[in-house]
C-alpha cells in the first residue's frame, strides 16, 4: 500500500459474507430496502448498513477497531430495521457523529 486509502477488495474480509446475501439476488428491486450510515469519531470513520427483503434481513457493520466487518441475519426485515435504528442511536449515544444516512453512495 502506498497511503492508508489503498486497499484491495478482499482486505475488507466482505467476501467471506457473499454466500449470505445470495439469496437477496432473487428478490425484485422495489422489495429491497437498503441503508447506510456512514459515522464518525475520533478521525475513524464506521458504517452501518441494513438490507431487507420481503422475507429477512441483514445489518452489516465496519468498525475501523475491529479486523472484520460485522454481519447479522434477521429472519424478520422489521426486525433487522428496529436493531439498526438502535444500533444507530446507541452509537450516537456513544459519540459517534452521523456523517451521513441514506442509500448506499456509489462512484
Amino acid at each position: 500500500m502506498n497511503n492508508d486509502f489503498d486497499f484491495d477488495n478482499e482486505d475488507l474480509g466482505f467476501e467471506d459474507f457473499e454466500s449470505e446475501f445470495d439469496e437477496f439476488d432473487e428478490f425484485e428491486a422495489d422489495d429491497i430496502f437498503v441503508r447506510t450510515a456512514v459515522l464518525s469519531k475520533n478521525n475513524m470513520i464506521a458504517l452501518l448498513c441494513v438490507k431487507t427483503a420481503t422475507e429477512g434481513g441483514a445489518i452489516c457493520r465496519v468498525d475501523p477497531r475491529e479486523s472484520q466487518p460485522a454481519v447479522q441475519l434477521y429472519d424478520d426485515p422489521e426486525k433487522a430495521i428496529e436493531w439498526f435504528n438502535k444500533s444507530l442511536r446507541t452509537s450516537h449515544d456513544n459519540g459517534w457523529k452521523i456523517v451521513y444516512d441514506g442509500l448506499p453512495l456509489q462512484g
